[in-house]
């Protein structure tokens, strides 16, 4: 019987060649011979021919250890390299960020921010104390499973036979089941049970959305026949009015500009308004200078800046709604500085107001050129995808109302003067006017099939500036709008529907929960491991949600866990604005522009740059030029951008670490991966490690 040699055995030669290559430079390659049969049939051969074979053997092992060994201390090095890379970008973030208490944060209220943040702290020193506390007592033989705590011991043990430690640590057991527990549990189970109702919302959202595909609804406009564009005639072409409301825009300005000219529209049926709100006398000449070469091609746009910038962009809309020639015109369609509608936008939105008395609103959906630029943008079309095509879609199906996204939308003009118009009472006027509106009886249109291109914020500190005014604009109209919205004379379901699932339940309770439950609550139970949190509700529910988040978006699929830490680590920002909205803190009223990148633009700008002069005045070449240099002046200027430090984020970030630290005692396998993933999420952000990374 043959003996089986596997794979070196293979072919004719007693010994099959093995190349070792290692990857340090200053080793060399050596051929190796593997065993051959002789080497095994040590019965068959000689003394010395067998003595041969051992060395030889011992020599390929020892090269084979080597190998192994240069590999492992390979991979090491490679981690101890990758280590010393983070810690030295966390250097220089610490030596040459700035942090969120700079003056660059604007006009936040200092006091109630500080009392925030020291609140943070408060829980960090405590757990930290904790922590050591319980290490302490784990060597003492104080070891109890997770999460019961069996106080036998306790109850049992004489008195006179524990040390002083001992004794501390049983009576501050006692204070723990007495009177810690009882409230942090209640605390705990009052936000489960929001969360339960936030998770169920979210799934009958899931539900119409998949009935909507299912039965394939889809708002029609009537039939309309176009005949010749130009005329109008036989066709529904009316007097229609575009907005370009922006401020200090100038890397997007060109291209929003560029696009809304390109429009499919009669001339004569079509105006634009340029609302340039810049500040910067350089960015108001560069915009004119656009608006002049429109003009001299034929459109009908115009120039206009106000002197007083009073009310943000509600007070730029106002303003430009006052002109006299409003009056002639009976829709007008808003795009934000970096929104480039398709040629045919106005032709696939304008006809649903056709023979339809009561729309008042019909809006589109968003979709983003620079979606795949980092994991910040990524992340951040995973959240929209959802908000548009399940939110925004379902609520506009089946109730005919949804908040007005700002931008991307038609409005009939005799909605808004009934509506009562701009008010420059809140930070969130696009939600302002849809709510008066719904309460005046206007319906809404969502098309989900008609997209309009814009950007997102690449920066963690634009988009975190940007998700501020969104939650906390909400909590100030919530206020003002609550007593309006019990004496309106709609039905209960659409009070219901508006109070509850619109303000309360979406704007509210969301960040609420979010940051009580997983901030806050949670690394308290690993404390005080008597209040308990199911696994179901760490884990389970949270995937399941982001799992149908993610559903609008397929391809971002992999991008799952990230998503769910990411959005867990948003919620200290998102309850923070809440808490500003609802109580009127003075960084409710702060109003910043998301800053924009221009990526889809600069390279168009260039390009006009180079070519067609011939629409210039004799003069204007010359600006061109500069426009140019001054693009590539500004791209070297944000390469030498700070990148901001976050305290908020930060001082989480440890608290959950230390807590995952202490569910390691009580071997709560998956509380302590949860609170460990989640706090290295909350160090990325505070270190501002996620986003753009510009030195």
């Amino acid at each position: 019987m043959e003996p089986s040699f596997g794979w070196w055995a293979k072919g004719s030669l007693k010994g099959t060649p093995v190349v070792v290559k290692m990857e340090n430079p200053i080793w060399s390659m050596e051929e190796l011979q593997a065993p051959s049969e002789d080497d095994f049939l040590a019965g068959n051969t000689p003394t010395g021919t067998s003595e041969k074979a051992r060395g030889k053997n011992a020599k390929q092992l020892t090269w084979v250890l080597l190998l192994k060994a240069h590999r492992a201390a390979g991979c090491l090095t490679s981690i101890a390299s990758t280590l010393i890379a983070l810690g030295s970008a966390i250097r220089r973030r610490v030596a040459s960020g700035r942090t969120d208490t700079d003056n660059g944060s604007a006009k936040e209220n200092r006091t109630v921010k500080t009392r925030f943040y020291n609140c943070i702290k408060v829980f960090l020193w405590l757990s930290l104390l904790l922590l050591g506390f319980e290490i302490a007592a784990y060597f003492k033989g104080w070891h109890f499973g997770a999460p019961k705590l069996q106080l036998q011991y306790i109850f049992t043990a004489p008195f006179g036979v524990r040390d002083f430690f001992d004794s501390l640590y049983s009576r501050w057991v006692l204070i723990r089941v007495e009177y810690l527990a009882p409230p942090l549990q209640f605390l705990a189970s009052f936000c489960i049970i929001l969360f339960l109702i936030q998770s169920l919302d979210r799934l009958i959202l899931c539900l119409g959305c998949f009935w909507i595909r299912f039965k394939k609804i889809k708002p029609i406009p009537k039939q309309v026949t176009v005949a010749d564009l130009e005329s109008g005639e036989n066709g529904f072409f009316p007097m229609v009015l575009v907005q370009i409301p922006m401020c200090n825009e100038k890397e997007v300005y060109q291209q929003s500009i560029a696009a809304v000219c390109n429009l499919d529209w009669p001339k004569s049926k079509i105006l634009i308004q340029v609302l340039d709100d810049s500040d910067d006398p350089t960015t108001r000449l560069l915009i004119k200078e656009e608006v002049h070469k429109w003009q001299q091609q034929g459109v009908h746009i115009v120039y206009r800046h106000r002197m007083i910038r009073d009310g943000y962009k509600a007070g730029n809309l106002k303003s430009a709604m006052s002109c006299s020639y409003v009056k002639d015109y009976e829709f007008v369609a808003i795009f934000d500085a970096d929104f480039q509608p398709n040629p045919d936008f106005l032709k696939r939105t304008v006809p649903h107001f056709k023979d339809n008395e009561d729309l008042g609103l019909v809006q589109a959906r968003w979709s983003f050129v620079n979606k795949d630029e980092n994991l910040l943008t990524r992340l951040q079309n995973i959240n929209l995808s959802f908000h548009f095509e399940v939110e925004q879609q379902v609520n506009g199906v089946f109730i005919n109302f949804f908040g007005f996204n700002g931008t991307a939308g038609v409005w009939r003009i005799k909605a808004l003067e009934d509506s009562g118009g701009w008010l420059e009472r809140t930070t969130v006027e696009d939600m302002d006017i849809a709510v008066r509106a719904h309460l005046h009886g206007w319906k809404f249109v969502f098309l989900n099939d008609v997209e309009c291109q814009c950007e997102l914020p690449e920066s963690y500190e634009a988009y975190r500036k940007q998700q501020h005014r969104w939650h906390s604009g909400p909590m100030q109209l919530f206020r003002l709008c609550l007593p309006d919205i019990i004496r309106a004379k709609i039905s209960i379901w659409k009070k219901f529907n508006m109070i509850f699932l619109f303000f309360l339940l979406r704007k509210l309770i969301l960040p609420f929960y979010s940051f009580t439950l997983f901030c806050i609550i949670l690394p308290m139970t690993m404390f005080v491991p008597e209040a308990e949190l199911p696994a179901w509700v760490v884990c389970y529910i949270p995937a399941t949600m982001s799992f149908l988040n993610i559903l609008p978006a397929p391809k971002s699929f992999p991008f799952i866990v990230p998503y769910l830490l990411f959005e867990n680590t948003m919620s200290v920002t998102k309850f923070n604005a809440m808490i500003s909205g609802l109580f009127q803190l003075g960084s409710a009223y702060e109003w910043v522009v998301t800053k924009k990148s221009g990526r889809s633009s600069e390279g168009d700008l260039v390009s006009l740059v180079e070519k067609q002069p011939k629409h210039q005045r004799g003069g204007s070449e010359p600006n061109l030029d500069e426009l140019k240099t001054e693009i590539e002046q500004e791209q070297k200027a944000r390469k030498k951008k700070h990148n901001r430090i976050y305290t908020k984020e930060l001082a989480l970030a440890f608290l959950l670490l230390i807590a995952s630290a202490r569910s390691l005692l009580s071997a709560q396998g998956i509380h302590f991966y949860f609170l460990l993933f989640q706090g290295i999420s909350f160090l990325l952000v505070g270190l501002d490690l996620i986003g753009e990374q510009v030195l």
